[in-house]
């Protein structure tokens, strides 16, 4: 057993090494040897041989005396310290003494003698020496862990002593792998609590290298060492100690393999009963410290599903210690105790409210939370704080803790739906959100982590509010939303929108930002699927919807969280006023549309799906389809150029194979992907989708197909020869989409090697066969359209050049009677003025553009472009009425009427010029 004297021998040995240390600490870790004798003072060679040949003889009269002579005179040989290069030879010698040991007790004191001069820096002759002996000197100091199995106290204690004061040794020791050795030596000392603190000393010092606390991992130090956590010890420094090697093996090594070996019933109850006895015991400054390290270590534990938490009885305890302050127990563990405002009773209550959500994710926990009050416990928090009454907790604390309690409500509530609803849980979050939003004066602190940038304001406040608030809404649980309605959430929500709108704050931009978007978020999951709360949302809420929109897209590329923002408010859109027609026709009226296409017209692809989705059920209503043909974007783009743009943007980051100008290159697959391609079709049940069907879910093609579908094919204005090349595979699309998963059957028949019947199997080949002449057609048309627009190019560029060539006649003419006046012209005052005339046209004409220098480019046949002399394009304004009729509609699978179909492009009854210089020239 420790006693007092035995403490106090030790500390007084470890304090005189310490000032030793202290003293000569211009000692270098490893000295150097030189060839001057008064610097290396008493050191004097020796024949270390023959040492070791005199102690490996036996059976010799005197022969014991003589080698602890030897020995002897090696301890005062060496006493300035061990030389790199005999180490080796030495350490040999201390494993000869070391067997002699069990008969020989006397050599106990030659083992302890030399195990005492590595507690002094090795010495190096050469500076070499540190790497040309790193071998030796890693298994001599291996060998120390080897000698802990002798059963000498004092020897075990003294080989601990030696260890971890120099980074040379340590280096070695993990080269050695002393580490484990020492961790196994803890099995051998389960009764000697002397030894035992002294290798748990050594640990701690080792455990500052990540390899050697990988090393200890892979020992099981973590289990051996939590297992002995509460043995008896009067000092103190067991459990200090072993908590310092538990830190540094979470932190140094593998963190996952470190809890599944503490994440045991033995380890727990140890973890359990610490905890426990410092919660309710521990009163100095230490022993709260202690405790909330030994806090922390079992949260990191309880991360781990399959830690017996409530098995051990320890979840149940948490759970008292972390109410007890707010909701009154008679339990005996915390009767009569009370919480200082000291720092570590706020550090732990602080960490008591975080472990409450990490044990609530292990679902059996939940009935231990009813039991123990937590949510009334946490609804103490959400108030306005009481001027007149007297506070356990400082205002900044208090101020802590009501933001650290709101958040644990966020994890905790939507499980504990009941007790939310029983403790009025809506009206006291809704009435917090009306004292956030006043004009209270209220002097914030802001000086936490969840107090970030609510400085001298509320809105931390009012975000943690509205987390909760949004965790409980999105639980689509009909009681608590109905009981939020009838509150008037939706109009108070509204209202705190407006209200933080008219009053723009730069300086806390981001969070501002958060809690519109949390508040749209709400409203959201009110009124998605309720025709009566979307018409409380009504015209204020699109206006606040309007106003987010209006944004400055520049904005969302700042990282402040304008692009969720804008993602919650395309989502509100959908959920609050799709539906409504009130709402509809007064998003239409305000230009809602256009600025839908406005953000459509960026071209961020992560909007593009939302939006999309949002046009195809905005299209159901008659009103759209004026609002959107008349929508312009850049350069006068219109919303039909736009979304072919995007079709094919998207087809070509799909993989889909088409040609230079955008026709069908495999009409047996028009629409297939790469990653159709490389993934071969494979039998599935019959409840599984196919990729053909995933596919018209996971991309874009399916939304636009269907907007241009309602918009009408046949009417869809400023569109250019590649857009109706484009525009003729999406009014095939369903064609083609039915062909690929009547595809698809024909070959999972074709896997599972089944025969169908004589009809079936002509109706299959009929079918694919259909499917394959649509995509032929349809590419024969884009064929037309392509040679067409061709010709079109031609003409229109052979009637510019004709007009400019008559115009250069006519110059040429006017400059010819010129010149025949003044030839016939005998008046030298008129001479004259008419020469000045024609030197400041000549000198006009250097700065302005003239026709006949106009460089032709000709026939843009590959962006199907025409390219005019001034480097106009011409776009055609309307579907050309002569795109009827045509072979497209001899096959089975098409449609009756054909919004498009062949014939070539005849006559364009307008274009347009894109881009011209201000005087346009005719086509």
């Amino acid at each position: 057993m420790w006693t007092k004297e035995a403490a106090a021998t030790a500390e007084a040995r470890e304090s005189g090494i310490r000032n030793k240390s202290s003293s000569s600490s211009q000692i270098p870790v490893v000295g150097v040897v030189t060839e001057d004798n008064e610097a290396q003072g008493v050191f004097k060679p020796m024949d270390l041989n023959r040492v070791i040949k005199l102690l490996e003889e036996t059976d010799k009269d005197g022969l014991e005396e003589k080698q602890l002579k030897f020995v002897k005179k090696l301890v005062q040989c060496f006493q300035n310290g061990l030389p790199l290069r005999d180490l080796a030879q030495i350490f040999k010698i201390l494993n000869l003494c070391a067997g002699k040991i069990k008969n020989q007790p006397r050599f106990v004191e030659s083992a302890y003698d030399i195990i005492k001069l590595c507690g002094l820096p090795f010495l190096k002759k050469k500076v070499s020496d540190e790497i040309t002996y790193a071998e030796d000197t890693a298994n001599s100091i291996a060998l120390l862990g080897d000698l802990m199995k002798i059963p000498s106290s004092e020897l075990r204690i003294q080989i601990c002593y030696q260890q971890a004061s120099s980074s040379y040794k340590i280096q070695m020791a993990e080269v050695g792998g002393l580490a484990k050795t020492m961790v196994q030596s803890i099995t051998l000392l389960e009764h000697q609590l002397v030894e035992k603190l002294w290798v748990l000393k050594v640990l701690q010092h080792l455990s500052t290298s990540e390899v050697n606390c990988t090393i200890m991992m892979k020992a099981q130090a973590a289990s051996g060492i939590c297992t002995h956590l509460n043995d008896p010890d009067p000092s103190g420094q067991l459990l200090f100690r072993s908590s310092e090697i538990l830190w540094n093996l979470l932190e140094k090594s593998s963190k996952e393999e470190v809890i599944q070996q503490l994440s045991n019933l033995e380890c727990l109850l140890a973890l359990k009963e610490v905890f426990t006895n410092l919660f309710m015991r521990g009163f100095s400054h230490y022993d709260r410290q202690l405790r909330n390290d030994i806090l922390v270590i079992t949260t990191i534990i309880a991360q781990n599903p399959e830690a017996p938490m409530i098995e051990c009885g320890f979840t149940k305890d948490l759970i008292l210690f972390a109410t007890f302050n707010e909701v009154k127990s008679q339990n005996l563990l915390v009767k009569g105790l009370k919480l200082s405002n000291s720092y570590e009773d706020f550090e732990l209550k602080k960490l008591l409210f975080n472990v409450i959500v990490i044990l609530c994710k292990d679902l059996p926990t939940v009935q231990l939370l009813i039991d123990g009050k937590v949510i009334l416990a946490l609804f103490t928090y959400v108030k306005k704080p009481e001027k007149q009454k007297i506070m356990d907790w400082s205002a900044a604390q208090h101020e802590e803790l009501q933001l650290h309690a709101i958040a644990t409500l966020s994890s905790v509530a939507p499980l504990l739906i009941e007790e939310y609803m029983s403790c009025q849980g809506n009206a006291r979050v809704l009435a917090f959100l009306e004292w956030c939003e006043s004009e209270d004066p209220f002097f914030s602190h802001g000086n936490s982590f969840h107090g970030t940038g609510g400085r001298g304001n509320k809105f931390a406040q009012m975000r943690y509010s509205l987390r909760l608030l949004r965790a409980m809404v999105y639980l689509e649980d009909e009681t608590v939303n109905t009981d939020l309605c009838e509150k008037g959430t939706i109009q108070q929500m509204i209202g705190i929108f407006k209200n933080i709108i008219s009053k723009p704050n730069e300086k806390e931009e981001a969070i501002v930002l958060e809690i519109q978007s949390d508040i749209l978020l709400i409203l959201s999951g009110l009124c998605e699927n309720h025709i009566q709360r979307k018409e409380i949302f009504g015209t204020e809420g699109v206006n606040i919807v309007l106003h987010v929109m209006k944004t400055d897209p520049r904005k969302l590329q700042s990282g402040l969280g304008y692009n969720l923002l804008l993602f919650s408010t395309l989502d509100s859109i959908w959920c609050c006023i799709l539906g409504c027609y009130p709402s509809e026709d007064y998003f239409l009226e305000k230009e809602g549309i256009f600025l839908l296409l406005d953000v459509l017209a960026l071209n961020q692809k992560k909007f593009c799906n939302l939006i999309l989705g949002i046009m195809v059920e905005f299209c159901d209503n008659p009103k759209t389809a004026a609002h959107v043909n008349a929508w312009q974007g850049k350069k006068d783009q219109t919303a039909a150029s736009l979304l072919i743009k995007l079709w094919r943007k998207e087809e070509k980051e799909l993989g889909v194979k088409r040609d230079k100008n955008g026709k069908i290159i495999d009409t047996k697959k028009p629409l297939f992907t790469s990653f159709q391609e490389e993934h071969k079709i494979i039998p599935l049940p019959a409840n599984c989708p196919s990729i053909a069907i995933m596919d018209v879910s996971e991309n874009i093609r399916a939304k636009i197909y269907a907007i241009l579908g309602k918009l009408d094919f046949e009417n869809l204005p400023g569109l250019s020869a590649e857009d109706f090349v484009t525009l003729c595979i999406i009014h095939r699309y369903l064609d083609f989409k039915i062909g690929e998963i009547w595809n698809e059957i024909y070959e999972e028949i074709k896997l599972e090697k089944l025969r169908p019947v004589t009809i079936d199997k002509k109706a299959l080949e009929a079918i694919t066969t259909a499917s394959e002449n649509v995509g032929k057609m349809v590419a024969s048309l884009q064929s037309e359209i392509i040679e067409s627009q061709a010709r079109q190019d031609v003409q229109n560029e052979q009637k510019v050049y004709a007009k400019i060539q008559a115009t250069h006649k006519q110059r040429e003419l006017a400059n010819k009677s010129w010149e025949n006046f003044l030839a016939r012209t005998s008046n030298a005052k008129t001479l004259k003025k008419a020469k000045r005339l024609q030197e400041k046209a000549i000198e006009a004409s250097r700065y302005h553009k003239r026709p006949q220098n106009a460089v032709f480019h000709g026939t843009d046949i590959k962006g199907l472009n025409t390219t005019v002399p001034s480097g106009g394009v011409v776009t055609v304004e309307s579907t050309p009425a002569r795109l009827v009729g045509g072979p497209l509609a001899d096959t089975d699978i098409a449609l009756k009427k054909l919004p498009i179909r062949g014939g070539a492009l005849r006559r364009v009854k307008a274009v347009e010029i894109v881009d011209a210089p201000k005087k346009s020239i005719p086509t």
